[in-house]
């Protein structure tokens, strides 16, 4: 897409190319290659457009180069080796997390994140849970030594006897669809190309004799090139048939920028797709019938965000209709009309998460999961909305990935800062959670360490939730080096997760570890999502700026110690935060982040985020857009911090492209001694998918990085 197709593009200048130079005096000089665009108006210019050509040999070797450059100062940081030897230790010494669970009859599948090998693989055990007895259903480091094929998301068959699984490589979260057999691990059947992108996803559910499957489609040939990674539609398999001739069901008045998930309970007949109208959290629900008809049940407008199938066909529904902290409504089977539901649970003090986690539905049971601040609450009611009580959970915990179980209990993953990730089955019957043998191990322990929930005051009197953690009895005295970190994008909550290694390296040296919940996310409900998006996303930097702000204030720390780290949208906080107030702050690490938000729409996937960001065609969120964007932010002669940058050059998510631009714009501003870095990785993408080998040598970067900045020995 050019300029010339935007309804808001008045204009497109080429201005004569300027010197090749940088005042970060190690960095390799880039060209000024000046281009102004007239938006409504308002002339913004871009003095490094050529570089978002990534694939000109010119731009290869300036990337080339920033590479070396980086790599030289990172690796000849004296505690760089040291650090990623025991990083090596606490990550391979680890159990490795369970992701991911699927129950089947008599089966529970899971995705096992074991560190001691490249990939995660799938492994099926019994109901009881004894990972003992787990066995491997499918190892991708099998399919490819070299580690680049991972798994971006599987399905196992209504009996448990198949698996439908989307494997990508290189991060790239680039799927196709295979089948293998759970019991001799082998493919059995068709592949299935384009069943996956980056952020529009994809997904599988099995019709209920397991003979076929619904799936999520990508367009090919049938549409010009850059429309192939959005129009995403639903189609159906019978195995044994060719794909080529796979009908399809859904999908002809989808959004073009839609987001599908399809879900068939263990029992149910039926399958659901809730369709989302890109990263802005609006959702549509159809249901499918055994005999191929649909059903919409829901529209955008509805403003029903969440849904799950009971096993008997009852739908119940998440509404924010009027009630930013969700509502539980429930449609009986043979009921396809919104107006047929009735509210069960009605909106109350504490918000609804977001997201498909909202609600597992069991066997006369329906679990709703609340959120308070970051922190999780599960409470419990009886298919007809009747409260059973809480489950509970320890103090500053998350909850992960409920799974319904036939009899009616409740597996859920618990997460908390200082223990490593575990599950827990729930049991109606006696109102019991006891834990299972599916728990992470650590040779990371936090016992020495106090986790503090605390409140900072944003800019408009708001109060901002944070958590501290550090080693009992470090000193108040604004000496302690401090990571503070945060999200604030999407409605997601940025809730308690176990600090893993690289957090036990923070503290065993004396630093203070900090996640703020900034609004943005879905800490506090729909209402805390809504205050920090499109025009209100200034919003989201003030509390981070207030978080910051406060920790110096009571003593945590000094700006002279303290350092931020954020990824991908909270890169773009990481952007915002160091130019806004580039004083506050000693070092920023920014992942896979995006900067220019004036041409973000018009990267690969960059329509997915306008329902969240906006977009430049509209003049009010053009006007807050270009107001906070980071790269138009960067002002010459500025003393910024030192900067490390980290892209991956699969990122189909968020384009690399945003970082090299960032980089070469602060290298040539800075008026401080402090370095900026860019260092581009060709082995990942967003993340996903990333080899642990890679993952560890990532982490040692990062954390040389901020030790050397930081003065920690």
């Amino acid at each position: 897409m050019t300029l010339k197709s935007l309804a808001c593009a008045a204009a497109m200048v080429a201005v004569a190319t300027g010197p090749a130079f940088a005042a970060d005096s190690g960095a390799p000089p880039t060209a000024v290659e000046p281009v102004a665009d007239v938006y409504h108006g308002t002339t913004v210019n871009d003095p490094y457009r050529w570089l978002e050509d990534n694939e000109s040999q010119r731009v290869k070797e300036w990337t080339e180069a920033q590479n070396q450059r980086t790599r030289a100062v990172l690796d000849a940081i004296p505690v760089r080796d040291q650090l990623r030897d025991r990083l090596t230790e606490l990550t391979t010494g680890a159990s490795g997390a369970w992701v991911a669970l699927e129950a089947r009859p008599g089966m529970l599948f899971a995705i096992h994140a074991d560190p001691k090998v490249q990939q995660p693989q799938i492994k099926v055990m019994g109901l009881d849970a004894d990972p003992k007895k787990a066995r491997i259903a499918l190892d991708p480091n099998r399919l490819d030594p070299t580690g680049e094929t991972a798994i971006d998301w599987y399905v196992p068959s209504p009996d448990g006897k198949k698996i439908a699984v989307s494997l990508s490589k290189k991060g790239s979260e680039e799927g196709t669809l295979f089948l293998f057999d759970v019991k001799t691990g082998k493919e059995t059947g068709e592949q299935i190309t384009r069943v996956q992108f980056p952020t529009g996803g994809g997904s599988v559910a099995w019709k209920a004799d397991g003979t076929g499957f619904y799936y999520t489609r990508f367009p090919g040939e049938e549409r010009p090139e850059d429309d192939r990674r959005f129009y995403q539609q639903v189609f159906y398999h019978k195995i044994g048939t060719d794909p080529a001739r796979d009908p399809k069901i859904l999908g002809d008045d989808f959004p073009k920028i839609a987001e599908t998930r399809l879900e068939s309970p263990a029992g149910s007949t039926l399958v659901l797709a809730e369709v989302k109208n890109g990263d802005g959290g609006e959702a549509m629900h159809i249901l499918i019938s055994p005999d191929g008809t649909t059903h919409q049940i829901t529209k955008f407008e509805d403003a029903v965000t969440a849904a799950s199938l009971s096993p008997d066909g009852t739908l119940y529904m998440v509404s924010r209709k009027d009630a930013p902290n969700g509502r539980v409504l429930m449609l009986a089977p043979g009921h396809y009309s919104l107006a047929d539901a009735k509210e069960i649970i009605p909106a109350g003090g504490k918000a609804i998460i977001p997201g498909e986690d909202s609600l597992a539905v069991a066997r006369g049971h329906v679990y709703v999961h609340y959120v308070v601040g970051g922190p999780s609450d599960v409470e419990v009611f009886d298919a007809n909305g009747r409260a059973e009580g809480q489950i509970p959970l320890p103090e500053v915990a998350a909850a992960h990935g409920m799974v319904a179980l036939p009899d009616g209990g409740l597996l859920l993953s618990v997460g908390t800062y200082t223990r490593p990730l575990y599950t827990a089955h729930y049991f109606p019957k006696g109102k019991q959670l006891k834990e299972t043998g599916i728990a992470m191990s650590s040779p990371a322990r936090f016992a020495d360490a106090e986790v503090t929930r605390v409140l900072a005051t944003s800019k408009d009197g708001t109060r901002i939730p944070l958590s501290i953690i550090r080693a009992k009895g470090t000193p108040l005295d604004g000496t302690a080096p401090t990571l503070l970190t945060a999200y604030g994008g999407y409605g997601i909550v940025n809730g308690p997760r176990f600090l893993s290694g690289r957090g036990r390296v923070w503290l065993d040296h004396g630093g203070i570890w900090v996640v703020a919940n900034i609004r943005g996310g879905g800490e506090y409900g729909d209402a805390w999502h809504l205050a920090g998006n499109l025009t209100k996303k200034q919003t989201v930097f003030d509390d981070f700026i207030a978080s910051a702000q406060y920790l110096i204030e009571q003593k945590y720390t000094a700006p002279a110690r303290l350092a931020i780290e954020g990824g991908s949208n909270g890169g773009l906080l990481m952007g915002a935060a160091l130019t806004q107030h580039p004083d506050l702050f000693r070092a920023v690490v920014s992942h896979v982040g995006i900067y220019d938000m004036i041409r973000v729409e018009l990267d690969p996937n960059g329509l997915f985020n306008i329902t969240e960001f906006g977009t430049i065609k509209d003049p009010a969120q053009f006007a807050a857009l270009y107001a906070y964007s980071p790269y138009h932010r960067v002002t010459d002669g500025t003393a910024y911090p030192a900067v490390l940058l980290m892209a991956g050059e699969h990122d189909g998510r968020v384009n690399p492209v945003q970082s090299k631009k960032m980089a070469a714009r602060l290298q040539a501003a800075t008026s401080s001694d402090q370095p900026v870095l860019l260092l581009t990785s060709t082995k990942s993408g967003h993340g996903m998918g990333t080899a642990v080998s890679v993952a560890i040598e990532q982490s040692a970067d990062s954390m040389a990085f901020l030790f050397d900045r930081l003065g920690i020995k």
